[in-house]
């Protein structure tokens, strides 16, 4: 513990200004008032509690985005909700806030347009169903998740809902735990073999493993956006659970850094004095010597939604529903609420990729005959049937693009460019660096910015590559940068043409990736997103795209030259030079024939590219695609 206080100190000379708001107050004051507001209306309301205090309880002023109205962030623990809880959201959601829902990425929903008059007899109506949404904001312990066909699913080794809830009461409507931490703490157990909750992106995820013989969960700590979780070298067996998660959040209320808000996660505490040093003092702490890690065996994709329906141990099924975005309604809560009952056992699961399983269903046929699967399919396209958009500017302050319309009008486009019988890939799409669609995780991750365009500033995407939730997770890298969302369809396109071209039947983009795309550097992918929308654009038929075949060792400069040698000979039907080697000519005096004597009508700019990349004097050449990016610009 010595070694967390020394950092500890070294950071607490300054505290930030959330720190200063929490001073002014405790939650319990803000929410005795609640009442009070909503017989006074929304000027009654302090500016720390609209701005703070209020989100300790899920209450979110959205007065920039919809003036004087609140969201409410409805904690669904794990996912879980039963018909009857479902008929009262959805009756909720169409009697005070415009019968609209937004499902999340943590699993649970959030209702909109709410008037604070409203709100006293909100929480009545989800209390009276065992349903919260304290402490989903701000700094507090949000939605635990975990594996939605727990113990249930055919890859599911220990059943960790109850778990789950038994970590959930360490801190649920408990005062003592209200708004206690440095910042937002979010938790994941899975039991399974499959990763269907997003575990390793977690700040605290405990997952399935194996050690001597026994089955029980290896304890990763650390992850964020940008960051996966690392392992903490601690083996659990069900029972020691909550001594581990008690513990760190402990170690995290008392010693977790109070000053700078971007840098207050668990992550950098870890980074701080080490994951050593944390694992001893988790073991000190909880006064216990926890057992060295064992063998994760949360390792695998998982691949449900591409088939609708997965079958289940008891005999029955899970029907996978389709929501693109998470963009949903009361009434469709209500009608998923009736089917669940009809045809089900009455479980209702919601997914961390925004979508829903209806559970225990055996005439699965009848079921998707209803209006609400024609509506909300499924089996949709590859395109929609993983994909994920967080909130966007619509509904969010920090968003910078409206984010889940543009996600659906990629998908859309790229179903009508590039259609798919089959495959699998995760678009992941945040409305800021904030990154709560989960972009960093996604096979393709968008990540919204601002660009100019023709000196103008207009909505943009970052696009990376490479994420995975498979194995023990990986962020993903960037491909393109600042990429202005006008084009950036016809960038995806691109790959989409290449993963159809070259995938394997019933090949995974992740997979993919692995077998081709990882041969090249992020610039060659980047731009040959680029080179392959600007020869569409002019309709030149030329494929320039990916091989399993690579020499160039992912070395730009090589990439660069072959790329240009490639180039020239498509466009040309000859060589540039008569030898190679080691990607440059082997004769030094030969000289470089200008293409256009070859093909009379070559697009100017492709003309150009070849020259720089090929020129006679090696001394001239470009050697980085940056250096190129300017003649293929679309527009």
């Amino acid at each position: 513990m010595e070694e967390l206080q020394k950092a500890y100190s070294a950071r607490a000379k300054k505290l930030n200004k959330v720190e200063t708001t929490k001073a002014l107050k405790t939650p319990k004051e803000a929410f005795e008032m609640l009442d009070y507001y909503a017989k006074n209306g929304y000027a009654s309301i302090p500016d720390e509690d609209k701005s703070y205090f209020l989100k300790c309880f899920g209450i979110y002023d959205k007065d920039a985005q919809t003036p004087q109205k609140f969201m409410i962030r409805v904690r669904i623990s794990g996912g879980y909700l039963n018909a009857e809880q479902a008929r009262v959201l959805g009756l909720i959601a169409k009697e005070f806030g415009e019968d609209y829902i937004d499902i999340t990425t943590r699993a649970q929903i959030e209702l909109r347009y709410i008037d604070i008059k409203d709100i006293p007899t909100i929480f009545e109506r989800m209390g009276a169903v065992g349903i919260s949404s304290y402490q989903t904001g701000v700094d507090n312990f949000r939605n635990i998740v975990t594996d939605p066909l727990d113990a249930k699913g055919f890859d599911n080794i220990l059943p960790s809902y109850e778990l789950l809830k038994t970590l959930e009461r360490s801190f649920l409507h408990n005062y003592e735990w209200i708004s206690a931490l440095p910042r937002k703490f979010n938790t994941a157990i899975t039991g399974s073999i499959s990763n269907r909750c997003n575990a390793f992106s977690h700040d605290c995820c405990f997952v399935l493993a194996q050690k001597d013989g026994l089955y029980g969960y290896n304890m990763y700590l650390g992850g964020k956006v940008g960051k996966v979780a690392k392992s903490a070298d601690i083996f659990l067996l069900p029972h020691e659970v909550p001594s581990a998660y008690n513990s760190i959040i402990d170690i995290f209320r008392r010693f977790g850094f109070r000053d700078n808000r971007n840098k207050n996660r668990l992550f950098f505490l870890v980074e701080a004095v080490g994951m050593e040093e944390i694992r001893s003092a988790i073991c000190q702490n909880a006064g216990i010597d926890f057992a060295r890690g064992g063998e994760t065996m949360t390792k695998l994709d998982f691949n449900d939604p591409d088939h609708g329906r997965v079958q289940l141990r008891d005999g029955t099924l899970g029907v996978h529903m389709v929501v693109p975005a998470g963009i949903f309604s009361g009434s469709d809560l209500l009608s998923v609420a009736d089917v669940s009952e009809k045809y089900g056992d009455g479980e209702i699961r919601f997914d961390i990729e925004q979508s829903i399983y209806v559970l225990g269903v055996k005439e699965v046929n009848s079921l998707l005959s209803e209006p609400l699967f024609k509506k909300y399919r499924s089996v949709d396209s590859p395109y929609k049937n993983h994909l994920i958009a967080c909130a966007g500017s619509q509904h969010c302050a920090f968003g910078v693009i409206e984010n889940k319309s543009d996600a659906i009008k990629m998908a859309e486009y790229l179903e009508q460019k590039v259609p798919l019988n089959e495959g699998r890939v995760r678009m992941y799409w945040s409305g800021c660096v904030k990154g709560c669609g989960l972009h960093g995780l996604g096979d393709i991750g968008f990540e919204g910015c601002k660009v100019k365009v023709n000196g103008e500033m207009e909505g943009g995407v970052n696009i990376s590559l490479g994420g995975k939730i498979t194995s023990e997770g990986l962020e993903g890298y960037a491909v393109v940068k600042s990429a202005p969302l006008r084009y950036a369809h016809f960038y995806v396109e691109t790959l989409m043409l290449e993963y159809k071209r070259v995938k394997n039947p019933y090949e995974s983009f992740e997979l993919f990736h692995e077998r081709i795309l990882k041969l090249y550097t992020p610039a060659f992918i980047g731009f040959v997103m680029k080179l392959g929308a600007y020869m569409r654009d002019k309709n030149i038929n030329i494929e320039i795209g990916f091989s399993e075949k690579v020499n160039t060792g992912k070395n730009e400069e090589f990439e660069v030259f072959e790329l240009g040698r490639k180039l020239y000979y498509k466009l040309s039907g000859s060589e540039a030079y008569s030898a190679y080697e080691r990607f440059t000519n082997t004769l030094k005096n030969e000289k470089l024939e200008d293409i256009r004597m070859f093909t009379p009508h070559v697009d100017e700019n492709l003309s150009i590219l070849c020259e720089r990349i090929l020129d006679t004097k090696e001394q001239n050449r470009a050697v980085v695609f940056s250096e190129l990016e300017e003649l293929i610009l679309l527009g």
